[in-house]
């Protein structure tokens, strides 16, 4: 009995990691394939080297702007990491009040939907009610206003899925999958995200090289804390200590997002 239930654990642990792998491969072949062709990579270096026109150039009001765009910047991925130190925090040291306290259990799945909620409205400012732009029109057209949204989109349903996993509505296996696919998704989808604001000034190309190593140290971490969870849903003997490592790669996480500097 003990060596069925054994291999059926092991089972099931191969196919947490087969199926994060397969998930894996799934998003970078998709994001390989939708990356521009040579010419926009070459439209875009000369763009760039626009970019890199001094400051003391630049207009006033443009020299505003990207200060602001900068700073806007910055205080967005300080607050998604202080939610997720917040939350980490919470899922480690909640077996000490749980039994006191058993609403404090949501509070972290509340993390990321605040956390959600506030990248949805207000990481692009320049959008609708904010600024002057359209949504529809920013989302088709401006490829950083679209994964931001993306990301919003994903810290939703992580948050809206887990708070229902708290209460004992849902108990679907497949429920224990959607937090490590769509971390390890979202993860890899850093890889390609775009920061143009800021992009100014003689260092351009060593801002992008830092902005580029932040969010490599943000994808390994993601994927780890992915794999870490989904493997804490798989009854096996190391079950706890995946138990105790996705929230701690969690806090992790959110200490390097609020050390983010651009």
């Amino acid at each position: 009995m003990d060596g069925t239930k054994t291999l059926s654990d092991r089972r099931q642990t191969w196919l947490w990691l087969t199926a994060g792998g397969a998930l894996s491969l799934a998003t970078l072949l998709l994001l390989f394939l939708r990356l521009p062709p040579q010419e926009s990579l070459h439209a875009a270096h000369h763009e760039h080297e626009h970019m890199s026109m001094p400051m003391a150039e630049l207009t006033p009001a443009r020299q505003a702007k990207l200060l602001a765009d900068k700073s806007e910047s910055e205080f967005n991925h300080h607050l998604a990491g202080f939610f997720l130190v917040l939350a980490g925090a919470f899922i480690l040291l909640q077996s000490l009040w749980v039994e006191r306290w058993p609403e404090l259990k949501y509070v972290w799945p509340l993390c990321f939907l605040l956390s959600g909620i506030f990248v949805l409205v207000w990481s692009d400012t320049e959008l609708w009610p904010f600024g002057h732009r359209e949504w529809l029109e920013a989302l088709r057209h401006n490829q950083e206003v679209l994964q931001h949204k993306a990301f919003a989109v994903l810290l939703l349903v992580l948050g809206v899925t887990e708070y229902q996993r708290a209460q004992g509505v849902l108990r679907a296996v497949w429920s224990g999958l959607v937090f490590p696919a769509l971390a390890i998704g979202g993860s890899l989808l850093l890889l390609f995200h775009r920061h143009e604001g800021g992009m100014q000034g003689p260092n351009h190309v060593e801002l992008m090289a830092r902005i580029q190593s932040e969010h490599l140290s943000y994808t390994v971490t993601g994927i780890g804390l992915g794999l870490a969870k989904g493997l804490a849903e798989v009854k096996s003997r190391f079950q706890g200590g995946f138990g105790k490592m996705w929230p701690l790669l969690m806090v992790v996480l959110g200490v390097l997002l609020m050390f983010y500097r651009e």
